[in-house]
């Protein structure tokens, strides 16, 4: 996951370089380019998370079915692995947009 995520990042930061240099010269923060490129990743992420969810609580459940001591499924264990994937899809994708966000925006306008 966090390969692929970094990947996207990386492409999406190359894509998108005069823009975060325009950016930065009409006076954008570091935050405000890491919120922009993150935005998108974050939205993909909750949306894999709502599709995700119910089909492993329906997986679980089924598999917990077979044992005769089993535990029952509860929200907050989703809700926790759900917290766990967006700090880390965060945590990779902010690395490389704080990259492209501290980068001189001189350079990036410069090349065509």
């Amino acid at each position: 996951m966090c390969i692929g995520l970094f990947g996207l990042s990386v492409l999406a930061a190359e894509k998108r370089t005069k823009e975060i240099g325009i950016r930065k010269v009409l006076g954008a923060s570091v935050s405000g380019v890491v919120t922009i490129l993150s935005k998108d990743f974050l939205k993909l992420v909750t949306i894999a998370l709502l599709a995700s969810i119910p089909l492993a609580w329906l997986a679980a459940s089924k598999w917990l079915q077979n044992y005769p001591y089993r535990i029952t499924l509860s929200w907050w264990m989703f809700a926790s692995a759900g917290i766990l994937v967006i700090m880390v899809a965060l945590l990779t994708v902010s690395f490389q947009a704080i990259k492209a966000a501290i980068a001189n925006p001189v350079n990036s306008l410069r090349t065509s």
